[in-house]
């Protein structure tokens, strides 16, 4: 716990997070179940070389959003990430904003890993998991079996997560480097596997969409296929080497994540010429390599699988426990929220409550889930433009003046509003279904009704006792910002 100068007190996490463990936090967030369960959507809906251009674009647009995050998170190396520069750059109305559409992000996407999982299985021992059925929701079956084994993981990751970042770390880099291993020895594999041809890769775009919107079909996902790279930030109080070695490693993690994904594509595509005519209704990806590659391919890929939930699992209750972290202590929310367990020095108060939160995604049934996980794009890329507005802000002028950075942000800020555009213009070719328009009303209804009953605490704190809370600022250093 540290003091201030006028005595309020601040609670802080230890450093305890290396170099390979935040590296695996961005790649493995990033990658997550997404390479593996949904090769063969993509294909479906932009051909091969539709969605490979998709996600390599997606990729390179998002390394542009992340020159502002590595400048940021080297000046402000605190709990919160885009909390934080956001409150730095336009004051803490502004900075809750942008947290209450990221953290109900973080924790839709903690839920949609673990349905991911069930889907694993309900894929390869289907008599196990449709066992005991409850009801069907949005055209989706939901077994109790299935809820049980999805919340038996939300509860196992929350305690690996509440124990500290040493277990969490080396299991997120063990689980990364196999990910990693597996994707690339099927990648040999498939040139001499099944009917092995680049003629199978046709068609190589949507022939009804055409060119330029198969491939935006993708790029409007990149905020959620991507979304990872922005949970180092929220990490950086944690960091044990320094912070301007951030961007670094979310280059690295992204460009990981690129190849990964555009992997498993190719895998998908060019080992047989009809993927669905090989019984890969429920899943493309998984019936390719289980007919091409036998038992031991489909084995290593599940296993691929579970380690990429798992990651995912691990990097997002990171992330979102951490911006809960950040907000209880700054008294956005409840201060109990900013509580440190006093052996394994983490927040579990943040990290239960997520758990909390997300027990009862299980029981909605993946559809329904999938609606509301739709939207996570659109709180990202709010996400994404207020941090890159936020390095344009502080970098244009003054001693730290960078016009590097402010040409990044600039471009940042562009790209993201047309992300809000692609996900949120009714005549987009990308645009939200309606029930995930609906969902993100009622999020922005929620987050209205939040503010308003937060409005007076929040009210209350002058300047000084923010920046220290927040920023970790004393009123005998704080900076003036315009």
């Amino acid at each position: 716990m540290m003091r201030s100068s006028s005595g309020i007190e601040r609670q802080e996490l230890d450093n305890t997070m290396s170099k390979r463990f935040i590296w695996a936090v961005a790649y493995g967030s990033s990658i997550g179940w997404g390479a593996f369960i949904l090769p063969g959507d993509w294909l479906n809906a932009s051909g091969t070389l539709g969605a490979a251009l998709g996600i390599t674009i997606g990729g390179l647009l998002m390394l542009i959003i992340a020159v502002a995050y590595g400048a940021l998170t080297a000046k402000y190396p605190v709990s919160g990430g885009e909390f934080a520069f956001t409150y730095a750059g336009f004051g803490k109305y502004m900075s809750f904003i942008a947290s209450w559409f990221l953290v109900l992000g973080y924790i839709c996407i903690v839920a949609l890993n673990a349905s991911a999982f069930s889907l694993l299985f309900k894929f390869v021992l289907p008599d196990v998991l449709e066992v005991g059925y409850l009801y069907t929701i949005a055209g989706w079956d939901v077994y109790i079996m299935e809820v049980i084994l999805s919340t038996v993981i939300l509860i196992v990751f929350a305690y690996i997560s509440s124990k500290g970042s040493g277990l969490s770390g080396n299991l997120q880099f063990l689980f990364c480097l196999f990910m990693g291993l597996v994707v690339a020895g099927m990648f040999a594999a498939s040139f001499f596997v099944g009917d092995f041809s680049f003629e199978n890769a046709q068609p190589l775009f949507n022939e009804q969409n055409g060119v330029w919107t198969s491939i935006i079909l993708i790029v409007a996902i990149a905020p959620w296929m991507y979304v990872g790279f922005d949970n180092i930030p929220q990490a950086a109080e944690e960091f044990k080497f320094p912070a301007e070695k951030t961007f670094k490693l979310i280059v690295f993690g992204i460009i990981a994540s690129i190849l990964t994904y555009v992997a498993m594509i190719l895998i998908t595509s060019w080992i047989f010429a009809d993927q669905n005519a090989i019984d890969g209704a429920m899943w493309v990806t998984g019936s390719v390599v289980q007919t091409s590659m036998g038992g031991i391919g489909m084995a290593l890929l599940a296993f691929a699988i579970s380690f990429g939930v798992f990651t995912g699992l691990n990097g997002f209750y990171l992330s979102s426990s951490r911006l809960i972290f950040a907000l209880g202590r700054a008294k956005f929310i409840p201060a109990v929220f900013a509580k440190i367990h006093p052996e394994n020095k983490t927040p579990h108060v943040a990290v239960w409550f997520v758990l909390i939160v997300t027990l009862a995604a299980p029981w909605l049934g993946r559809t329904a889930l999938s609606w509301i996980v739709d939207m996570s794009s659109v709180g990202v890329s709010v996400a994404f433009l207020a941090t890159s507005l936020v390095a344009v802000k502080f970098f244009r002028k003054g001693p730290e003046k960078n016009m590097v950075y402010v040409v990044f942000g600039v471009l940042g800020a562009i790209i993201s509003v047309v992300f809000l555009v692609l996900l949120l213009f009714p005549g987009s070719p990308a645009a939200l279904s309606t029930p995930s328009y609906i969902a993100l009303a009622a999020w922005i209804l929620l987050g209205a009704v939040f503010f308003l009953t937060q409005f007076r605490k929040m009210n209350g704190m002058s300047k000084e006792e923010l920046d220290f809370l927040i920023l970790k600022k004393d009123a005998g250093e704080r900076e003036q910002h315009d």
